[in-house]
């Protein structure tokens, strides 16, 4: 029996506020709104009702429904609206702001996180980057004067932030919970942890009050980083790079293949770099662990520290150690006249190096195979070594060395050294993976070492490493190693590899392997989207622009890729240049007129009072001597309060200025860096004297209590603030 048709009224009634959206673009959070629909509106201020009526007397909007052709008004204003039954798995993340972003004025897709209706209605975005405020400022651990709140008032909320409710305190001991794991405590908590806090103005203190007016909901937003190795990556880099979007047979491929994905970046613009450029510094090489060879060293006194810790650590020639015949690392130059013009080797030879090593009774690893490969992929040496002590384990499934291959070899360590001290010379640099490795079973240094683990770092950071074969895998797009695990590997096959990724490195350009290389600028991203009413950038239609505001010099790095930059020296002019951006210049001096459509700036005066940059010159987090960081300098409440309160005003002016149907993005990017680089500045001086001092003198200690802390100060200094709003 077929079903009763509705009547038009009862379908239009319904399905008349789904219609407006593509369904392509309907996320996890869009669903869940639209589910409430009916039982729940979202909140706006008079300023928004005041745009929303301006969007509903344009006659474009009309729609029919109902019988005889009724007009009704529909409202296709933008509107962000957070759905109450999406509960969060994790916090969002710097890369989450970034996808709102890219999805209201780009070709990103739908959040998942937030809930964006009528998204092709967005015009324009802003997003602020606000180092210095933190969630301390909110919940009173960090106090402002003149707050005026009561003990009450200042109880976290899961741990991050004032309640707002009386049931929310209720809820926050069931949703963290303090345990002890190895000793440490650590804090759980619960999904709900992740969720955002409305903004009340009785619940903040007074130079926060603003912040009201301005944005429904706090966020809670976790910054890049590792927290098993107590990593804080860059804040800025996670909002101005963006990943390269895919097409449907890339993604597919990719499936399909094991191991690491091969990058493929089409957009990509190389930069011929020579090879000296990627030679290590006196300074990796020490973070590396490499005996450094004396030619690094300027004064005797150096030289002579040196020796007598190269003589503890039993690395002289007494134990069978010996240095290149470099005297000074000038004597590597090479006259200009002498480079051919583009010649990526600059003059110099080149020899990438592997050696396979077993195990022997006394001495640890020793040195069984050792393979050079010219530049020009030519084997220049490839020897078969016997130990001169009993081999206790060949290692056959990684070095391919067994006794029947040894036998007969009589060629030993000390032959090896001498060929080696005639082959390396001044101008010869020596590339290779994890070189200390091979240079250590040669008791042999030399100054000039490219090593492609230093070049190519592990996506995680260091101290991590990613392997030879991963590497050769993702950017040669070769497999190597392959009899690792049964017949061992080929050393020559190895140093191939090594050559080829210094070649790539050199031909792409020193950003290459890093983030950059799978990545593009987001303001090329932008570049590449047209502009509503305009056709695609590839047959001449005009891509969208954006704008970097900043302290300094904004046009290096991320700047060239936008198509404005504007230097400021305070925060007040940092407001005036978005101002200028936004709404562009009334003769077309910088901005074109209209503005650019994505704006991105920097306010740091709050950050420069706290004490959380170092003069402003880096962008990574880096730190003042960590002596200075324990309390001294620290700004007094009032004086704290005040530039809180100033630096609200800046974002409220920003926030009042901009055109209706403006995405306002804010973000501070991390919390408190400074207890986590502290701590780090003491493990890096523990690690350089442990190598040269008995424990009893060294200057600091470092055991699991302090490493815990540190990874604790990490876990804090990732959790920032976010804001988001349209106008």
């Amino acid at each position: 029996m077929p079903s009763k048709k509705r009547k038009r009224s009862q379908f239009a009634k319904g399905d008349a506020a789904d219609q407006e959206e593509p369904a392509h673009n309907s996320g996890l959070a869009s669903t869940l709104v639209h589910l409430q629909a009916q039982s729940q509106t979202p909140q706006r201020t008079d300023d928004y009702k005041q745009k929303a009526d301006i969007a509903d007397d344009d006659t474009d909007n009309w729609t029919v429904v109902g019988r005889g052709g009724k007009k009704l008004k529909t409202n296709n204003y933008p509107t962000l609206v957070y759905a109450d039954l999406h509960k969060q798995q994790s916090s969002i993340k710097i890369n989450d702001l970034q996808s709102l972003i890219l999805y209201c004025v780009a070709d990103g897709t739908s959040p998942q996180w937030i809930s964006v209706r009528h998204h092709f209605g967005v015009k324009k975005a802003v997003v602020l980057f606000v180092p210095g405020l933190e969630r301390g400022m909110f919940d009173g651990s960090v106090p402002l004067e003149s707050s005026g709140r009561t003990e009450q008032d200042v109880t976290l909320r899961n741990g991050a932030v004032p309640p707002i409710k009386e049931e929310v305190s209720q809820h926050v001991s069931s949703s963290v919970a303090v345990q002890k794991v190895n000793g440490v405590s650590q804090t759980s908590t619960s999904p709900d942890s992740y969720l955002p806090v409305r903004l009340a103005p009785d619940t903040l203190p007074d130079p926060l009050k603003p912040l009201s007016d301005c944005f429904e909901h706090l966020w809670p937003v976790k910054a890049p980083g590792d927290d098993q190795y107590a990593k804080v990556f860059s804040p800025l880099h996670a909002m101005l790079n963006a990943q390269i979007p895919k097409s449907q047979e890339q993604k597919a491929a990719e499936k399909a293949r094991k191991g690491p994905k091969p990058v493929n970046n089409q957009q990509w613009v190389n930069k011929r770099t020579p090879v000296t450029s990627f030679v290590s510094s006196k300074e990796q090489l020490q973070e590396h662990d490499y005996v450094i060879h004396p030619a690094w060293f300027d004064t005797e006194s150096q030289r002579a520290a040196e020796i007598k810790r190269r003589q503890e650590t039993k690395q002289t020639s007494e134990f069978g150690w010996v240095d290149t015949h470099v005297p000074g690392i000038e004597a590597g130059n090479v006259p200009e006249q002498g480079i051919e013009q583009g010649s990526l080797s600059a003059g110099r030879t080149i020899l990438a190096m592997d050696c396979e090593m077993c195990k022997t009774q006394e001495d640890g690893m020793a040195l069984t195979r050792i393979s050079l490969v010219g530049w020009d992929g030519e084997v220049v040496m490839d020897e078969l070594v016997k130990p001169d002590k009993p081999i206790t384990d060949y290692l056959t499934p990684f070095s391919g060395i067994t006794a029947q291959k040894l036998n007969p070899i009589t060629t030993t360590l000390l032959d090896i050294q001498k060929r080696l001290l005639d082959i390396l010379t001044p101008r010869t640099i020596l590339v290779g993976h994890s070189l200390e490795s091979d240079l250590n079973a040669l008791r042999l240094t030399h100054p000039f070492i490219v090593d492609t683990s230093i070049l190519y770092q592990h996506p995680r950071g260091p101290p991590l490493k990613s392997s030879l074969k991963w590497l050769a895998q993702k950017y040669l797009n070769r497999e190597i190693q392959k009899g690792h695990g049964t017949l061992g590997h080929d050393s020559v096959e190895d140093g191939r590899a090594c050559l080829d990724l210094v070649k790539m490195k050199c031909e792409k350009g020193p950003e290459w392997g890093n983030s950059a290389s799978t990545g593009e600028s987001i303001f090329k991203r932008l570049s590449r989207t047209s502009r509503a009413g305009s056709g695609p950038v590839v047959d001449g239609g005009q891509g969208k622009t954006g704008a970097i505001i900043d302290h300094g010099s904004p046009e290096k790095n991320f700047g060239q890729m936008a198509t404005i930059s504007i230097g400021c020296n305070s925060d007040t002019e940092v407001v005036e240049g978005v101002k200028r951006a936004v709404l562009g210049d009334t003769d077309g001096a910088l901005t074109p007129g209209g503005g650019v459509d994505f704006t991105w700036a920097r306010m740091r005066e709050l950050e420069s009072l706290r004490r959380w940059s170092n003069n402003h010159r880096h962008d990574v987090i880096q730190m003042e001597d960590p002596a200075n960081i324990n309390g001294d300098g620290e700004p007094s409440s009032s004086e704290l309060a005040a530039k809180v309160a100033s630096t609200v005003s800046h974002i409220r002016n920003v926030h009042a200025s901009l055109p209706p149907c403006t995405l306002l993005v804010v973000y501070t990017g991390t919390g408190d860096p400074r207890e986590l680089a502290r701590l780090q500045q003491i493990q890096r001086i523990f690690k350089r004297e442990y190598k040269v001092k008995k424990w009893d003198e060294l200057g600091v200690k470092w055991t699991d209590t302090e490493e815990q802390a540190m990874k604790r100060a990490c876990r804090e200094a990732r959790k920032g603030l976010g804001f988001v709003t349209i106008t």
